[in-house]
């Protein structure tokens, strides 16, 4: 990587670079210096580097480079200038535009390049066209144009993905898309146009992920959603007259999910043309309900907000509402159809209503708010045919009201061919440019067709086939035939046709007619009346009929409750099995779909490796044809320069038997060869220019001589000659001077006077302003000294204020040292008379242990020396105290007995009842487990006791303090 001390030096090396052929090595060094971390800093010189880069990148196609440059200028600059940013941008954007219509212009040139017209073409073009299948111009195309285009197309991509999700840049965001969907229109590349929309799809879904970004687009500002609304109608628009009608709704749901968003309505104009395209959308997928709709609101619009609209486009827009609405099929085409798909046509109808601006409830059925009846009693609850021409008005009269079953077909078709005469281009202030009544006369026959069926139903039982096609006109009885099996199927009319007989019979056949069910009915009667005449009722057995009202009303109450009872069983097994159905058919569906899924995956990859496995064939059979073409050149040349003619006619089928190894070798031996014989005439005529220049040398030797004393001569003279004219100069010049000093002379008294009196002023100035400095200076030595005396003063107190400060603390640390001493010897004192305490209380201890034991043993041997006899009670509790261990002890230790120098009897101020045994004596001192005799712990030693109680040193003061004072020796004996 080169590193420049400042960047005007990597443009101008960029530059030398340019100037000498070398475009990769300037692209490099500018690359290497706007991505480095040294010029973070926005400056006028990136700018122009950037320039420079950008037209480098375009030149040598490296779309990958631009993409990593104006991504760091874009960190650069975002925060400073982006104004900065947009000029670059704008600039790459400009370059990539113009170097595309360059290779365009210059394909065309390449086609039109032609010296004869009428001349055959010749046999490499030929040989090409049918080895490539591709034509002239094709192929120009692929070579010239294409790549620029790819470049052009890349070029967007990586300005929309720079762009994306920043506050600052959305007009610019939004001018490029506008300039993407130009050039997918200009050059038809619907393949583009799809992949353009899906990212700006994709840029508007990612908008939520960077909520936490500082210059993320907020578009709940009107500018915003302004910007955003304008790229997705263009959007719309482009799609449309690229007749992609697929991405056109895409592109109709963006806007109406930008609108639910923002919960905004946008202006009445964009909604005019948001109606108008879903007119054109609905049209072209045969939704003709929902063109119908679309036609109807965008009607409502018009009329409520456009003040410039016309009576005559009031008139078109009213009528073609009207046909759109009757070209509606009458029927329900989803009748009968399985719950499945009835789900699916609702959820479409929901979707489809949102984006008409209707709002419909989920639980209830679509197909009763949205459907043709509803709409055409909308249209004349709302006077809509008060607007309409009287054609269209007579064409919907004889359609929906008028009853013609003979002769309507005739009476509507001279309606329907004034149609095209209606229609005409609406004024500029309407979103439509063009109605087109005539567009409706396809589906308005198929609903005379139906409404004659209809009609002649009601009328005749049956008709002969013939009779009917001349009644419907403008079919023949084929389509009317199919028509009349969709109607049927339907339940719009009931038809059955036998072309045996050719005829046509009308009416229904099934178990639910009217007919049929008069026809039980008189049959039951005529049963009934045949029972009774041959069993007629008597006294002893009564009928049926002559049975009490009352039982009969409780025999028909059960019977109706067993019919209500077994209806709701039939009614939830039909339930039961319709859910089993759907859920299979749903398991079905899903593994269908998954099925699908992964074939249409599998065979996509198929068709990847397929794609990608060509293409590397055609890639490497094209490397090896260019090499084997690079091989036969360098043969040919070799020829060429040997001059070997023999070798050259025998033919291509010698060379295609050779490898471009043999080739390579054999061009590399003949260079060898060359380079060899050139180095050999080089050393001869070397030699023989040096043998030349020796001997010319040697002859213009006295040329040369006597050529330097002729110049030596031509100097000399010249020299003189000057020097004469010099003094000739110099003399008048002299006298020019002394003329001119008499004609001054007689001003010398004025100047001097003149002379004086600046030289005067001037000193008295001088002499102010010296005085002045003087003063000044003086007074600045007074302040500069009393501020140094002042320092001097603060300094000196301050270092008297830390020698004051420094010789209380070391008198504190003094202090401190004397009083830790002090209270060192009081410790040491306390503890030595703490020591002769112990040691007296241990004393006593043992005295009085002593004595208990000889008192022991003296009643031990009394009851020795007199068995059975009697032992008062006082005497005998001793003996058990004496002989039985404390709690927590175990036999066959030493116990010392209770004592009575304590609280509870122990030999300790802070001992509770004695619970430990006494260990023997060590050393003199009495030793303890826990407790020593003056309330503190004790270990074995005194040197472990003195480090303990060094460790507290004041557990003896309170236990003075709390406590009462070791007991006297008196004391305890007694």
């Amino acid at each position: 990587m080169a590193t420049f001390a400042k960047p005007e030096n990597a443009l101008k090396r960029a530059e030398e670079l340019m100037n000498v052929g070398q475009k990769q090595a300037a692209l490099q060094a500018l690359h290497d210096l706007i991505t480095s971390k040294r010029y973070r800093a926005w400056q006028k010189t990136l700018e122009k580097i950037m320039f420079k880069y950008v037209e480098l990148c375009v030149d040598m196609k490296k779309g990958r480079f631009a993409k990593d440059g104006l991504i760091q200028y874009r960190i650069v600059c975002q925060q400073v200038n982006v104004s900065s940013l947009e000029e670059v941008i704008k600039y790459f954007l400009q370059l990539s535009s113009e170097r595309a219509e360059q290779a365009q212009a210059q394909a065309a040139e390449v086609t039109l390049d032609i010296e004869d017209l009428e001349a055959e073409k010749r046999p490499e073009d030929l040989m090409m066209s049918y080895v490539s299948g591709e034509k002239g111009k094709e192929r120009s195309d692929r070579e010239l144009v294409t790549p620029w285009f790819k470049f052009l197309w890349e070029t967007y991509r990586t300005v929309l993905e720079i762009l994306r999700n920043n506050s600052k840049l959305e007009s610019l965001y939004a001018m490029t898309a506008h300039r993407a969907f130009q050039f997918c229109l200009q050059y038809k590349r619907t393949t583009e146009f799809r992949r353009l929309c899906e990212i700006l799809r994709n840029h508007l879904t990612n908008l939520n992920k960077y909520r936490d970004q500082r210059d993320r687009p907020d578009l709940t500002q009107p500018e915003s959603l302004q910007l955003y609304l304008e790229t997705r109608f263009e959007q719309l628009k482009i799609a449309t007259e690229l007749e992609l009608w697929q991405e056109a709704f895409r592109s109709i749901e963006d806007i109406h999910g930008l609108m639910t968003m923002v919960k905004k309505t946008p202006k009445p104009q964009m909604m005019a043309i948001y109606y108008a395209k879903l007119t054109k959308i609905f049209w072209v997928a045969d939704s003709h309900l929902y063109h119908a709709y679309a036609w109807y609101k965008l009607y409502n619009l018009q009329r409520s907000y456009n003040k410039n609209l016309t009576a005559k486009d009031l008139q078109l827009m009213a009528s073609s509402v009207l046909l759109a609405t009757l070209a509606v099929t009458p029927y329900d085409c989803k009748h009968g159809a399985h719950h499945f798909e009835l789900e699916m046509e609702k959820d479409r109808n929901i979707r489809m209503a949102n984006l008409l601006g209707f709002t419909l409830d989920p639980k209830k059925d679509s197909r009763e708010v949205l459907s043709r009846a509803a709409l055409l009693s909308e249209l004349v609850a709302k006077g809509l045919l008060t607007y309409v021409s009287q054609e269209v008005k007579d064409l919907y009269n004889l359609v929906e009201n008028e009853f013609h079953p003979l002769d309507l077909a005739a009476k509507v078709q001279p309606h329907m061919l004034r149609l095209s005469k209606l229609s005409d281009k609406l004024s500029s202030a309407s979103p439509v440019p063009e109605v087109q009544l005539e567009q409706y006369v396809p589906a308005l026959e198929k609903l005379t067709t139906l409404r004659v069926l209809q009609q002649v139903s009601q009328v005749y039982q049956t008709m002969k086939i013939s009779n009917l096609t001349n009644m419907i006109g403008f079919f023949d009885f084929s389509v009317v035939e199919k028509l009349t099996v969709d109607a049927v199927k339907y339940n719009f009319v009931q038809v059955k046709i036998d072309h045996l007989k050719g005829a046509v019979s009308f009416g229904s056949q099934d178990l639910e007619s009217d007919k049929i069910k008069n026809h039980l009915t008189i049959l039951a009667k005529r049963f009934n009346k045949a029972i009774s005449m041959i069993q007629p009722p008597t006294h002893d057995r009564p009928s049926r009929q002559s049975q009490p009202f009352s039982e009969l009303e409780v025999i028909v109450e059960k019977e109706h409750k067993k019919l209500l009872a077994r209806k709701v069983l039939i009614e939830r097994r039909k339930e039961e099995q319709e859910r089993q159905m759907l859920e299979m058919e749903r398991e079905e569906e899903s593994k269908r779909l998954k099925q699908q899924r992964l074939t249409e995956e599998a065979e996509a990859k198929r068709l990847a490796n397929e794609s990608a496995r060509r293409e590397e064939a055609r890639i490497r059979k094209e490397i090896e044809e260019k090499e084997l073409e690079e091989a036969r050149a360098l043969l040919a040349e070799a020829e060429k320069r040997k001059g070997k003619k023999g070798k050259k006619a025998t033919g291509d089928g010698e060379v295609t038997k050779l490898t471009k190894q043999s080739l390579m070798e054999e061009a590399f031996s003949e260079q060898m060869k060359e380079r060899a014989e050139m180095e050999r005439k080089l050393q001869k005529l070397s030699k023989t220019m040096d043998h030349l220049e020796r001997a010319k040398r040697e002859e213009e030797r006295p040329l040369i001589e006597e050529a330097h004393q002729k110049r030596l001569q031509d100097d000399e003279k010249f020299y003189k000659d000057q020097q004469e004219q010099a003094i000739d100069h110099s003399q008048k010049q002299h006298e020019t001077d002394l003329v001119e000093k008499n004609r001054l002379i007689h001003m010398l008294g004025d100047k001097n006077l003149f002379q004086q009196q600046v030289v005067s002023r001037r000193e008295g100035e001088f002499e102010r302003l010296r005085h002045l400095r003087e003063e000044r200076l003086a007074e600045e030595r007074s302040l500069r000294s009393q501020e140094r005396e002042v320092r001097r003063k603060k300094e000196y107190y301050r270092r008297q204020e830390e020698a004051r400060l420094l010789k209380i603390r070391e008198e504190e640390e003094a202090r401190k040292l004397e009083e830790e001493e002090r209270k060192r010897k009081e410790e040491a004192d306390r503890r030595a008379k703490l020591e002769e305490i112990a040691a007296k209380q241990r004393q006593r201890e043992i005295e009085a242990e002593e004595r208990e034991k000889r008192e022991r043993e003296a009643l031990q041997s009394k009851i020795e020396d007199k068995p059975g006899k009697f032992i008062p009670p006082s005497l005998r509790k001793r003996l058990e105290r004496a002989y039985e261990p404390p709690r927590g002890g175990s036999r066959g230790e030493t116990y010392a007995p209770p004592r009575g120098g304590g609280r509870y009897g122990g030999g300790g101020y802070n001992d509770g009842p004695p619970s430990r045994p006494a260990r023997p004596f060590a050393g003199g001192r009495l030793s303890e487990d826990r407790w020593g005799p003056g309330g503190g712990r004790s270990g074995g030693s005194d040197r472990e006791r003195s480090s303990r109680d060094d460790e507290r040193p004041d557990i003896w003061r309170r236990s003075s303090s709390h406590e009462a004072p070791p007991r006297q020796p008196e004391e305890q004996a007694a």
